[in-house]
C-alpha cells in the first residue's frame, strides 16, 4: 500500500516519478495556490492526515504540527535553507525531525555577493544612477550617428566636472583583504569565488575547524583581526538570539574607515542605528545591502538614500535554479524515508 504525501512545493518531474512508486500524491499550499496566497489555516487543513508532509514556504507553527502529527503525519520537510517558517521544537517534541535543504542558494547567493562587492569597489550602481538622471551627460543631439573623428574618446579632462570626480574611480578587488564573518555553505561559496578574484581571505567562524576554513585557501582568524585587516567584510551570519545586533559599532569602530560592509545574509544581525550611523559618519566607506529589517524597506529609510550605499530588493538567493537545487535536495529526503534509508539533511540547530 503507497504512502500518502501532501506536496506543497516543486520537485524535479524524474525524482517525481520515482516518488510516486511509494506514495499517492497530493498538491496543496502554495504549489496549489500561488506564492503567497496561502494562510497558515488553509495549509493546516489541507495538510491534515497525510504521513508525509512536504513544505515550502509555508507556516507550520506548534498548533499545526501537533495536528499533523496526531492525524498520522511520520515525516516533515521544509524546502528552505533556514527553515524558520516551521516550530522545529513542536517537530521535536512530536517524536519527529525536520528535514530542510541547507545551501539550496548557496551559488546563487555567492555570485550576486560577488556583483556587490564590485559595485561597491567600482561605484557602479552611483554612475549607472546618475548617467539615467542625466548627470555628467552632453546635450541632446539631433543625430546622434553624426559623431566626431576622436580616436580616444573620453568624457573629458579629469576635472570638478568629470563623473570620477563626482563617483569616485573606486578600486580593485586583486590584493584586497575580505572578512568572512560565518563560514557556513554561503560564506564559503563567497571565499573560493572572491580568492579566484585574487583577494586574501579571513575568516571568522568560532564553529568551524581552522583546517576546514584553512583547505579553502581562506586564514581563520579572530573576529579582532578579521575586522581589523579586511577591506570588505562579508557578512554570513543566522538570526539567532546571540546573533542579534552582533554586527554593531564595536565592530565599525575596529574596522578600516576605507572598509565596505556586504551583507546578503539577514538584517537582525546588523543594529541598524549603529549601522546607519558609521556610514553617516564616515567610520566605514560604504556598504551593499540585499536585506532589510522590515520588508517592503519603507521608502523613507536613510540606507536608500545614500550614496555610499548599494540598495537591492532582497533577490540574491532568487535564481530560476534555485528551485531546482532545493526540490532536489528535499526529494532525495523523501525517497530515503519511503525507502527506509537514512535522510542526510537535519535540521539540529
Amino acid at each position: 500500500m503507497k504512502k500518502q504525501m501532501v506536496l506543497c512545493t516543486k520537485l524535479p518531474e524524474k525524482r517525481m516519478e520515482e516518488i510516486k512508486e511509494f506514495c499517492d500524491i497530493t498538491i496543496a499550499g502554495e504549489l496549489k495556490h500561488g506564492k503567497g496566497n496561502v494562510t497558515e489555516e488553509m495549509t493546516k487543513e489541507e495538510c491534515t492526515g497525510f504521513e508525509i508532509v512536504v513544505l515550502g514556504d509555508e507556516y507550520a507553527g506548534a498548533d499545526t504540527i501537533q495536528t499533523w502529527a496526531e492525524a498520522g503525519m511520520k515525516f516533515i520537510g521544509a524546502a528552505k535553507g533556514t527553515p524558520v517558517t516551521v516550530d522545529n521544537e513542536a517537530v521535536k517534541a512530536a517524536g519527529l525531525r525536520l528535514s530542510y535543504t541547507p545551501g539550496r542558494n548557496r551559488v546563487a547567493v555567492a555570485e550576486f555577493n560577488m556583483g556587490l562587492m564590485i559595485a561597491a569597489a567600482r561605484h557602479l550602481t552611483l554612475s549607472a544612477t546618475g548617467l539615467l538622471k542625466g548627470e555628467h551627460t552632453g546635450p541632446a543631439k539631433e543625430n546622434i550617428y553624426d559623431v566626431p573623428d576622436v580616436k580616444n574618446v573620453t568624457f573629458g579632462p579629469l576635472d570638478e566636472k568629470h563623473p570620477f570626480t563626482d563617483y569616485g574611480i573606486g578600486f580593485e578587488l586583486y590584493g584586497k583583504k575580505l572578512g568572512v564573518a560565518g563560514y557556513g555553505a554561503i560564506g564559503r561559496e563567497v571565499a573560493v569565488r572572491a580568492k579566484a578574484f585574487g583577494m586574501e581571505i579571513l575568516a571568522y567562524d568560532p564553529y568551524m575547524p581552522a583546517e576546514k576554513i584553512e583547505a579553502d585557501g581562506a586564514k581563520a582568524v579572530d573576529l579582532d583581526t578579521m575586522l581589523r585587516e579586511c577591506d570588505m567584510l562579508s557578512i554570513h551570519l543566522p538570526v539567532l538570539e546571540s546573533t542579534k545586533g552582533m554586527v554593531n559599532k564595536e565592530w565599525f569602530s575596529k574596522m578600516k574607515p576605507t572598509a565596505y560592509v556586504i551583507n546578503t545574509a539577514r538584517a537582525a544581525v546588523i543594529d541598524q542605528k549603529d549601522f546607519i550611523e558609521a556610514l553617516r559618519n564616515k567610520a566605514i566607506a560604504g556598504a551593499t545591502v540585499d536585506v532589510y529589517w522590515e520588508e517592503p524597506v519603507p521608502a523613507n529609510h536613510p540606507l536608500l538614500s545614500m550614496r555610499n550605499v548599494v540598495c537591492t530588493p532582497h533577490m540574491a538567493g532568487l535564481t530560476t535554479d534555485v528551485d531546482n537545487w532545493s526540490g532536489e535536495m528535499m526529494a532525495q529526503e523523501v525517497l530515503a524515508y519511503v525507502k527506509g534509508e537514512e535522510r542526510k539533511y537535519i535540521w539540529n540547530r
